[in-house]
């Protein structure tokens, strides 16, 4: 992979009404044409993502969305695929055409950026179209996407933003010293991608080595062996989590074992919602519905993860017969009012603040939340083994 992760940049989205000018604004900010310009109301039907480098900020998604205040029945769905571009801001940009100042719907984006926590900035736009001065805040600027005003001062003050709001997250990098040794567990089946690890074992290895450890990768078939080899203990065995059963009975007790998907679950915020989830997946009856969500679109294989081994797993293991719904990408069901329990993937291709949304909608909702991984320890009885190691 030679570019950042999707999931780990910095998600800035721009909002408004129909003709503030957003989409030229992107192209100010981005310096491309990433956005089709018209004088026509509802030009953007449907957000536009582009990542790229922004400076001073670095690796960013920039997203031009529908205007918040479309009309008709198209109209209301280009709403709702606006409002659900917030679930993953990081960053949010509201733009208002400075000749005709703020909205009632203007005012009630910004009650949602307050709700949500999003970190935002209000741009009005055309401030070179205005007769008179402009009084604007510390959360206010004036720019111009025709001239150029003060667009430069809008990306200096979005790169604040989003550095007043990051935090350095590790995947392993904090149960990690300089010199330790971590034993990755990669299977290579027709499941795999041709020719790359992936995702999460990519960044995991990132991780391993920008805390000055070192990473050995082995298939499921070389564990014994190559701790055998080693000399010494690793720190940490991590394997992916369909290879559990086998890396557990080949991994000695005295040594720490997880996987990347209940990493990624501590990354992104929802360990603790999963062990918990643990009462309701044993307590699962017949009938019972459960959603299998996950955040990317892979090609399904004949025997899948999400839709043929764990509905499996999890039928076996209650001896009960449940119900499955699917979801994946960028889906996921406002109402979850039917499901008893919600079965997540890690997440690798979802930005925090994303999975952060899908969990509070869940538990808002009084449905359960439980990630891959923990599942698949629980079903195999060595959960408990599983986040030993964070304590």
């Amino acid at each position: 992979m030679n570019e950042t992760p999707t999931s780990i940049r910095t998600h800035i989205g721009f909002f408004g009404r129909r003709n503030a000018g957003k989409s030229s604004l992107v192209n100010a900010v981005t310096g491309q044409n990433l956005s089709i310009v018209s004088e026509v109301k509802g030009t953007t039907t449907d957000p536009v993502n582009k990542a790229m480098e922004l400076l001073p900020l670095g690796p960013v998604v920039v997203i031009d969305t529908p205007g918040i205040d479309d009309q008709g029945d198209l109209g209301e769905q280009r709403v709702f695929k606006a409002k659900q571009i917030l679930n993953k801001t990081d960053v949010a940009v509201l733009v208002v055409d400075a000749v005709e100042g703020k909205t009632a719907e203007d005012e009630d984006l910004i009650a949602v950026f307050r709700r949500k926590q999003t970190p935002f900035i209000v741009a009005y736009n055309k401030a070179d179209l205005t007769d008179s001065p402009i009084t604007v805040d510390e959360t206010e600027v004036l720019v111009s996407a025709l001239t150029g005003q003060g667009v430069n001062a809008l990306k200096e003050r979005i790169a604040a933003l989003a550095c007043t709001q990051e935090t350095k997250l590790q995947i392993v990098g904090d149960l990690l010293q300089s010199g330790d040794l971590v034993v990755l567990v990669t299977p290579i089946d027709k499941a795999a991608p041709k020719g790359r690890l992936i995702l999460p074992q990519q960044q995991t290895i990132r991780d391993i080595l920008e805390a000055d450890a070192a990473a050995i990768v082995v298939k499921e078939h070389g564990l014994r062996d190559a701790l055998a080899h080693l000399g010494k203990n690793p720190r940490l065995v991590i394997t992916d989590s369909q290879a559990f059963a086998q890396v557990s009975a080949d991994t000695p007790r005295s040594i720490p074992l997880t996987s990347f998907s209940i990493l990624f679950a501590r990354l992104n915020g929802f360990l603790s919602a999963s062990l918990e989830a643990v009462k309701t997946l044993d307590s699962l009856e017949d009938g019972c519905e459960v959603l299998i969500a996950e955040g990317c679109t892979h090609h399904r294989q004949c025997d899948d993860i999400g839709t043929v081994k764990i509905p499996r797993w999890v039928r076996n293991h209650v001896n009960k017969d449940v119900k499955f719904s699917f979801t994946c990408g960028r889906d996921f069901p406002l109402d979850l009012s039917r499901y008893r329990l919600v079965i997540h993937c890690g997440g690798c291709m979802l930005n925090r603040r994303e999975m952060r949304h899908r969990q509070e909608c869940s538990l808002a909702q009084g449905v359960p939340i439980i990630n891959y991984g923990v599942l698949i320890a629980h079903i195999q009885g060595i959960l408990e083994r599983c986040v030993e190691v964070f304590g």
